[in-house]
């Protein structure tokens, strides 16, 4: 990243349009080819954002993902599909996500769905995206994946469902860098959350396993936050557990919340930095409706500089931006990139 200091990104996701949220609740008055129209005209509206933004980096928004028919589980063999939440009503929170039953051998025969995701994003950045933006794919890692599975007598707890979807997710990044993906961020939220109470080690362990086929082929990133299932975290927001541990993953760029964390135990990228990671620093608070000025965006990564160097610093909203409103995550993005570019004309870079 020597020849791209201060580097703005996203994480992965961002809103739907609204016509799109409408869709996915409708899916069965769809045809499988509306469907298809849906999810590339959607992936075009984001990638158009984000292009508008400024960034240096982009993803297809995960505007693929429409529900869990369409998204990971809805590849998965071995599982019944839950078909509501145990609680619908009250409080938007976690438990209002349900779990759906493991009823045969795990396996994933057709991939995972990100590559033909990253190939979709490729066709469209041909007509719209600059040549030096990257393309970034994302998909979250076994440990996560594994948390909306129930554990049976063949998979009897949470690391063992890991450890089956463990090779699944594998093979797809790899899949990912053959068809050219120079960039991937794996999404651990689930490790960033329960490392608090969890072996570290073993977090460690099983995410180089994941990324061992694309260490030194691709660009690799973690992504760990606090949760944001409809704007709530559930960790318990306290990133200093999860080190020194998380600084032996073999990832290039380490992704850590911060806004919402007020910025509090910033000098943990100073750990990440000094191990040779470049830290991308959560800058945005995705689950606050306050915009971020380009002048609060340039305070705050002068902040960073204290501690890292602008060559080893990423910058990008804590989270992906499907929890919040397009028309404040346009604005929060502009307002980063605005940002960020001030700072670097004052440094001449």
């Amino acid at each position: 990243m020597k020849s791209n200091p201060l580097r703005t990104t996203v994480i992965g996701s961002y809103p739907f349009p609204g016509w799109l949220e409408f869709a996915s609740q409708n899916l069965d008055q769809f045809g499988p080819v509306d469907i298809l129209e849906m999810q590339e005209d959607a992936s075009v509206a984001a990638v158009r954002d984000q292009v508008a933004a400024g960034l240096d980096v982009i993803t297809d928004g995960e505007q693929t993902r429409l529900d869990f028919n369409l998204s990971f589980y809805g590849y998965l063999h071995g599982i019944d599909l839950e078909s509501s939440p145990p609680r619908r009503w009250g409080p938007p929170a976690h438990d209002q996500r349900g779990k759906h039953d493991i009823i045969d051998t795990l396996s994933a025969p057709n991939g995972l769905g990100a590559v033909e995701e990253f190939q979709r994003l490729q066709q469209i950045a041909a007509d719209i995206v600059p040549d030096s933006v990257t393309l970034k794919a994302s998909i979250p890692g076994p440990f996560t994946l594994s948390g909306r599975l129930n554990p049976n007598k063949q998979y009897p707890d949470r690391y063992a469902i890991t450890e089956a979807l463990l090779p699944m997710v594998r093979d797809e990044v790899t899949r990912l860098v053959e068809v050219g993906c120079k960039e991937i961020c794996v999404d651990e939220p689930s490790m960033s959350c329960y490392a608090h109470k969890e072996d570290t080690r073993r977090f460690v362990d099983i995410f180089n396993r994941t990324i061992e086929p694309i260490v030194g082929k691709t660009r690799v990133c973690m992504h760990m936050c606090f949760g944001n299932f409809k704007g709530r975290s559930v960790g318990g927001k306290r990133p200093e557990c999860m080190f020194p541990d998380f600084l032996d993953m073999k990832v290039n760029e380490m992704h850590l919340e911060m806004a919402t964390l007020n910025f509090a135990p910033l000098e943990l990228i100073k750990q990440v930095t000094d191990a040779g990671i470049d830290a991308a620093v959560g800058i945005v608070d995705v689950k606050s409706y306050y915009i971020e000025t380009p002048e609060d965006i340039a305070n705050r990564v002068r902040a960073c500089l204290k501690y890292s160097p602008a060559d080893q610093l990423v910058f990008a909203p804590d989270c992906g931006l499907s929890q919040t409103a397009r028309w404040a995550s346009r604005q929060k993005l502009a307002n980063m990139v605005h940002g960020c570019r001030r700072v670097r004309e004052e440094l001449g870079l």
